[in-house]
């Protein structure tokens, strides 16, 4: 078994986790203007990645330049990792690779603790994503937990680049954002994104 094996109701059973009554987590969040920069190459790259439709377009030219987006406004401060194998516990099938993991340590050359937010890119639904997103989130836990560098909440998006779903883990109660953010709106995913890290640094 491994991540992309988890369905919701696959990875709330096996790991006995209570999902919280929906709430909009995270209407309140300030926006962040985006930079010049950012918006230039969503204007470019997002009608080019719908249309090719595929997840590996739509993970390169939006979702990658939205994360390192948030690195800088960080000042580099947080380090961001893309496709590595993340396989923290093969008996619980928590093993494969993260399509994006943000951890507040500010080396960027090994995945070190805490890890504070996971982001699965899926090329159509992002529902698909969830189930898996949890089961990265999940294996997060562990792995800060093992390090000594535990934090009270890990973070995730479930994303197709077009439309983003956050979620957020704590101790084995998962709640679940009833909104979906647009590329559009990328202030808000910004800012939420943003106050993740805020709220952990």
């Amino acid at each position: 078994m491994s991540y992309s094996s988890f369905t919701l109701d696959s990875v709330k059973t096996k790991f006995q986790l209570e999902i919280a009554i929906p709430t909009n987590l995270f209407c309140d969040m300030a926006p962040v203007e985006p930079s010049a920069h950012l918006t230039t190459e969503l204007a470019r790259n997002v009608p080019v990645a719908l249309a090719i439709g595929t997840e590996k377009a739509r993970s390169e030219m939006i979702v990658g330049d939205v994360l390192l987006e948030l690195r800088d406004h960080f000042d580099q401060q947080i380090s961001l990792f893309s496709g590595i194998d993340f396989s923290v516990d093969a008996e619980k099938g928590l093993t494969g690779v993260c399509d994006f993991l943000v951890s507040l340590s500010p080396v960027p050359f090994v995945l070190e603790a805490p890890i504070i937010v996971l982001v699965e890119a899926k090329k159509d639904d992002v529902l698909e994503g969830i189930g898996q997103c949890v089961a990265e989130m999940i294996a997060a836990q562990q792995f800060n937990a093992e390090r000594g560098n535990s934090i009270s909440c890990i973070y995730g998006v479930s994303t197709t680049g077009a439309d983003w779903r956050f979620l957020k883990l704590e101790g084995q109660k998962l709640h679940i954002d009833t909104e979906f953010y647009s590329i559009h709106a990328c202030d808000k995913i910004l800012g939420i994104l943003a106050s993740m890290v805020e709220q952990k640094a």
